[in-house]
């Protein structure tokens, strides 16, 4: 058995995230901590995303309160699927009781940067920072404000900086077309990340076709067992993971043995508490694609 204690968080952004869905202004969740009869202890976080499938915080909350006398390995492993955000804080938890540190410095990240034409002021950030990736939200403002402000960034993005193009699912066919028709010429795009609702799996697959940019699925795989429904499916792009939603981190590993999936592990904002399990797992799946987790300059204090 292992002593669970549990500790909401609540961290406002510095400023609000806008994507095509809307603005998110907080950052709701919970860290567990896991005792072992050694009085080893070790984290876990709980950070739900609900629009992507995942429980709810409150969810999570109940979930959590029925182990007040403790949690054995057994019903560690057999949390039910509609839970996948508890299925990774604690087999993270677990796993970290043994493990050590990661340290950041040798991955390359994609900085995440603001909607609109905030983003023309804000990504020289990306280069002090010493990284070559640049993530930029669209489906935000109207397709022509951000086609303009689209050109100018790529004119005074550094020559060897890429962008991917997140649109949330909020594109029509039509736009998903024309951003595609633009990035190809640029020749700049690394992606663009669910231009089309989730729904629209199998006009993705034609877009996917039509086009040199790549496309990329997220919303779509929000948790494994849909990464893995998509691939049979046919899905050859990218796979966008945001591993703190996704469901068991053995289970990521399994299926990445088992298919050549060309990853992105991506944040759900977090804090440094799930990072740290994301970046131990990036450790044992190496993807060759910087990780989606440039965005602790989103948060007023460092994430801890």
């Amino acid at each position: 058995m292992y002593q669970l204690s549990v500790t909401p968080y609540n961290r406002p952004f510095r400023q609000p995230l806008q994507t095509s869905q809307g603005e998110w202004k907080t950052r709701k969740g919970i860290i567990i901590a896991l005792e072992d009869s050694q009085g080893r202890v070790s984290y876990g976080e709980i950070a739900p995303l609900p629009s992507f499938g995942s429980e709810t915080y409150e969810e999570a909350l109940k979930f959590c309160s029925q182990f007040s006398q403790g949690i054995s390995l057994a019903a560690i492993y057999q949390i039910p699927e509609q839970f996948p955000a508890c299925q990774f804080a604690f087999e993270s938890a677990l796993k970290g009781l043994t493990a050590t540190q990661i340290e950041e410095d040798g991955f390359a990240l994609s900085y995440l940067l603001p909607a609109g034409k905030k983003a023309l002021e804000k990504c020289h950030y990306a280069k002090e920072q010493g990284q070559k990736t640049c993530k930029w939200k669209i489906g935000v403002f109207s397709l022509q404000e951000e086609l303009a402000w689209f050109q100018q960034l790529i004119n005074i993005l550094p020559e060897e900086m890429t962008l991917r193009l997140d649109a949330n699912g909020g594109l029509t066919v039509s736009e998903a077309e024309q951003w595609l028709k633009v990035a190809d010429a640029s020749g700049r795009v690394e992606f663009i990340e669910q231009p089309l609702p989730p729904s629209q799996f199998q006009e993705m697959q034609e877009l996917a076709k039509g086009f040199q940019t790549v496309l990329a699925l997220d919303e779509s795989v929000g948790t494994l067992s849909q990464l893995e429904t998509c691939y049979l499916q046919g899905w050859r792009g990218v796979f966008v993971v945001k591993c703190a939603i996704a469901g068991y981190p053995h289970y990521l590993r399994q299926l990445c043995q088992t298919y050549p999936l060309d990853l992105v592990l991506s944040s759900v904002m977090e804090t440094s508490v799930a990072r740290q399990a994301v970046f131990r797992l990036a450790t044992t799946l190496s993807p060759h694609r910087a990780l989606g987790f440039g965005v602790n300059h989103w948060f007023s204090e460092k994430s801890s």
